[in-house]
């Protein structure tokens, strides 16, 4: 099972603060929601936990199975999505698999068995001969899932992933990670979708690199004695 701590985290960039003092607890088997706008210090958030940033202060906490370890120990059970498009538009689902198999090293028997789980889960074993290039925004940001999910990892960092998707492809994008959260996957998703932070098991809260809340969703509304995260937003914008 794996976790993720930080303590005060900031990050820098010259006189821009991305993340001012966040101190966030991932705790393991659950799917979190790092919730809000643009420029809130979302992605600078996931990046400092893949390690693809350095902190500019404060700690960041790596815990594998109830124990803290190094990211160097925790780094092959970490899978991180990114928002930008980063598949390759000529190639198929299957060579994209294919790809993302030798990128991982994986032996013939688990791929076939890994990969034939995953399109049967995503839908997507009919498109296998389809190039990136033409899918649909909803089956692009799935074939960007499996290729994450391809190695099983213990923990996965999604920088909104539904962005851009259409109702009924982000619906179906949730019932994944749901799946794949039952299965006691750390999961932590971004997302500017005020309706998604609801589908989370903990919410955190951000906007301007600061830390407005976190919790279970349903005790984060009435702590902050709001109807909806939106409200949440509004008054801390007027603080």
């Amino acid at each position: 099972m794996y976790a993720i701590r930080t303590k005060n985290l900031e990050k820098h960039f010259g006189a821009t603060g991305a993340l001012r003092g966040v101190s966030l607890d991932f705790s393991a088997g659950l799917i979190h929601g790092l919730i809000g706008s643009d420029g809130a210090g979302k992605t600078t958030a996931l990046r400092l936990l893949a390690g693809l940033l350095r902190p500019s202060a404060g700690n960041l906490t790596y815990i594998k199975d109830g124990r803290p370890s190094s990211f160097s120990e925790f780094r092959p059970g970490l899978a991180y999505m990114p928002q930008q498009a980063s598949l390759y538009p000529d190639l198929s689902i299957a060579e994209h698999l294919e790809f993302f198999r030798d990128l991982y090293r994986l032996d013939a028997a688990t791929f076939k068995q890994r990969s034939a789980e995953l399109l049967e889960i995503t839908r997507l074993g009919k498109f296998s001969d389809r190039r990136a290039g033409q899918l649909s925004g909803g089956m692009y940001k799935k074939l960007g899932l499996m290729c994450s999910l391809l190695q099983s990892p213990s923990a996965l960092l999604l920088d909104e992933p539904t962005n851009g998707v259409d109702p009924i492809s982000r619906r179906e994008f949730w019932e994944l990670l749901y799946a794949q959260s039952a299965s006691g996957m750390l999961i932590i998703v971004s997302t500017a979708y005020m309706d998604e932070a609801e589908r989370c098991a903990r919410v955190h809260l951000l906007d301007a690199g600061r830390l407005l809340s976190a919790g279970e969703p349903r005790a984060v509304l009435k702590e902050a004695g709001a109807a909806s995260f939106e409200e949440i937003f509004i008054k801390g914008a007027a603080k």
